[in-house]
């Protein structure tokens, strides 16, 4: 039947390639906030300006990585530095830090953000706590 030809090319993108942002962006923001959400199967990051407005976002589901993957903290670091990508665009020099979810990207999505050169501010623990949770059912009578 003859061979197959195997075309390579450059750049392949594969799981946990990080993809360049935009090269300029309209604003121009100084400091921000960064919203890591880390749960057992996926972690997500949003970063925002002091007011609560959104600027960027990125999960490890959006990256590529699939199953069981996006929860490990390889996976929320790969988030971390692209994020941070988008934030050098934007100007953003500080940041402050809110952690919700009890994850293994917690912090490691935190050190991939700071790998890019973005001063930390401060980290707060959002993570909801129940107190003591609804009331159980009654028994069964039979």
């Amino acid at each position: 039947m003859g061979k197959k030809r195997i075309v390579k090319t450059e750049a392949q993108e594969g799981e946990g390639a990080v993809k360049a942002p935009v090269s300029s962006s309209k604003k121009k923001v100084e400091a921000g906030t960064l919203y890591v959400e880390s749960t057992y199967n996926n972690t997500k990051l949003t970063l925002a300006d002091t007011k609560g407005n959104t600027l960027g976002w990125s999960s490890s589901g959006s990256l590529g990585f699939k199953g069981a993957k996006k929860g490990t903290p390889f996976a929320a670091a790969k988030v971390g530095e692209l994020l941070a990508q988008k934030a050098q665009t934007i100007g953003i020099k500080k940041v402050d830090v809110i952690v919700k979810g009890v994850g293994s990207g917690r912090e490691s999505s935190i050190r991939g953000f700071l790998t890019k050169g973005v001063v930390l501010g401060t980290i707060r623990d959002m993570t909801p706590v129940p107190h003591n949770g609804p009331k159980p059912k009654k028994p069964r009578r039979v």
